[in-house]
């Protein structure tokens, strides 16, 4: 089905509708026609409303639960809600002045670690919902590499952190290398490259090989650059998942705690959820992911509202955001996670 635009539907229709959104995402409550016509507002009696509603559900819009003869939006509904007839401003005054008191701390600003743990927190506190944030794995500083031979066409890249760690990756030899080749690369690595960032240490690279100022010969700059770019692609594929809060989803609806139970084990699942959260890196604001929109959240169906933050240069550096059932205040939990990133930026900028 493709998806329906709001000025498909006449104005009745969007009246209803709308009510019936708001009034389901406020309570929880499936709506009936009768509680819509008692509103006044619509000026329709309950048959006439009923007719609409139907109409709307055969549209995939609502849905009606059980037996009950009221109905509440399907998650095509929500989008449709979400991206056509929602109003978005300033988070309030109050949200506003608690997001920057908890980002900023007792004493002030404090280590990046402290500001990252204390955003999820915040954020799940003020949206009853988890708190998530996505952090780029700290970029790994060159001390010392190595390169130990495998075979003619494997070695062991052994890369000695700036933090005395030690990471090994089996990497694919240029045929034809002669064995001093790797002596070679890493000694060039370690006099030239040392104390650089990887992604500083291949930039330098290609600067040196663009002004023929790398004294090394075809293959081996190929094993200097086949050894930096699996350490870099690793790294960058790896990013830290913050998740706070997620006790948070266990104070809703009783009856729908299968659904959260199903939530809970997405979380476990961070993986997946980091690649759902990396859609939302490119974006220049928060994303709204909606229920089975993603395969992650096809059975629970959930919700996840996120922005990305950026660091001292303007690049995109992170998420942050919140996951938690589909029937959430998007009005005002969307202009609260794009004020958070909006402040994070700030404060790490």
């Amino acid at each position: 089905m493709q998806p329906l635009s709001i000025t498909e539907l006449n104005d009745r229709a969007r009246e209803i509708f709308r009510t019936i959104v708001e009034s389901y995402l406020d309570t929880g409550v499936p709506v009936g026609s009768r509680t819509l016509s008692k509103l006044g507002a619509l000026g329709l009696s309950p048959a006439s409303i009923r007719n609409v509603m139907q109409d709307l559900e055969e549209l995939g819009l609502l849905a009606a639960p059980h037996s009950s003869a009221g109905r509440l939006p399907t998650e095509l509904g929500l989008r449709l809600f979400v991206d056509g007839m929602m109003q978005l401003g300033e988070p309030s005054e109050a949200d506003r002045s608690a997001i920057d008191a908890q980002m900023q701390g007792p004493h002030g600003p404090s280590s990046m670690e402290d500001i990252l743990g204390r955003t999820s927190a915040m954020l799940s506190g003020l949206s009853a919902c988890a708190g998530i944030v996505l952090v780029p794995k700290a970029e790994t500083v060159l001390r010392q590499v190595s390169f130990v031979p495998l075979s003619p066409a494997k070695a062991l890249a052994i890369l000695v952190g700036g933090d005395g760690s030690v990471e090994n990756r089996v990497i694919d030899l240029p045929p034809g290398l002669p064995p001093v080749a790797l002596i070679e690369a890493a000694n060039y690595i370690n006099t030239r490259l040392g104390g650089l960032t990887l992604a500083d240490a291949a930039t330098r690279l290609r600067t040196e090989i663009t002004e023929e100022r790398a004294a090394l010969d075809t293959l081996t700059h190929a094993l200097v650059e086949a050894g930096l770019a699996s350490w870099t692609s690793d790294g960058a594929a790896r990013p830290i998942l913050i998740v706070r809060g997620s006790a948070q989803l266990l104070a809703g609806d009783a009856t729908d705690l299968d659904r959260v139970r199903l939530l809970l084990d997405d979380l476990e699942g961070k993986e997946e959820l980091v690649r759902l959260l990396d859609l939302a890196r490119g974006s220049d604001a928060c994303k709204i992911f909606i229920g089975a929109e993603n395969k992650l959240f096809s059975l629970s169906g959930s919700s996840v509202i996120a922005a990305p933050y950026r660091g001292g240069s303007g690049r995109v550096v992170g998420v942050v955001g919140v996951i938690g059932p589909t029937r959430l205040n998007y009005a005002r939990v969307v202009p609260m996670v794009d004020y958070t990133a909006r402040t994070l930026s700030r404060l790490i900028s």
